[in-house]
Parts: structure tokens; sequence; C-alpha cells
């Protein structure tokens, strides 16, 4: 599969992005879909991730309650609207994909070319 994020940019803190994810090459729809991100000199770090129809959701506690994870099966793509922004969410942000294994947050297969988050303070 191959994943193509976007929507990265520069924002000042309090506001507001949505990163889209494009997927292609396999069964977009049977597959958990997932965004970690990977601050400077930092590890990359589990963001959110979502099931085949969005029924099962998962958050870092870092970003329950601002981040709100999506999928359009149709369309194949997976968004992240991120709400009420900090500076700690700076990050170059991963969208990634596996086939279902009830883990969530671990042994991705997949994964896109990352796009840059700028939050400002």
């Amino acid at each position: 599969v191959q994943l193509q994020a976007s929507g990265g940019g520069l924002v000042q803190a309090g506001g507001s992005l949505r990163l889209s994810c494009a997927a292609s090459g396999r069964a977009f729809s049977r597959d958990a879909m997932a965004w970690f991100r990977q601050a400077p000199g930092k590890e990359r770090e589990f963001v959110a991730a979502i099931s085949w129809f969005g029924s099962i959701l998962d958050y870092a506690d870092s970003v329950k309650g601002r981040f709100a994870i999506s999928r359009d099966n149709a369309k194949s793509t997976v968004d992240l609207q991120m709400n009420s922004l900090k500076p700690e969410d700076t990050a170059v942000y991963y969208c990634a994909a596996k086939v279902i294994d009830g883990r969530w947050r671990v042994e991705y297969e997949y994964w896109g070319q990352g796009t840059l988050v700028t939050v400002s303070s």
C-alpha cells in the first residue's frame, strides 16, 4: 500500500489544522489506520488510530479531546483534525496502515512520507 500525507503547515498555538492521508494499492477498508508523530530529537510516538469502519478509536493521552481521527473508505482517506494546538504538538506527522490485529499502537507495516506541523507560541 502507498500512503500520501498532506495538510501540514505553520499555525499559532490554539489554532487548528486538518491532516489527510490518501491510501492506494490494497483493500484500504480492511486496514487499521493511524497517525504517529516525531518531534525533533524525540522518538516517534503514537497519536491516534481507527478501525475498519471507525467503531474503534484510540488516542494518545496527550491529544485526547483535541484531535479527532476519521476515515472515508470510499475515498481511501484518513484524516486527523487537530484543534487547540500547542507548541509541543510540533512534529512530523506520519500516517500508517496495517492489517487489523487488535493492537492499535504498534507494529504498523505501511508508512507515508510525513507532513510537518509547526505550532508557534
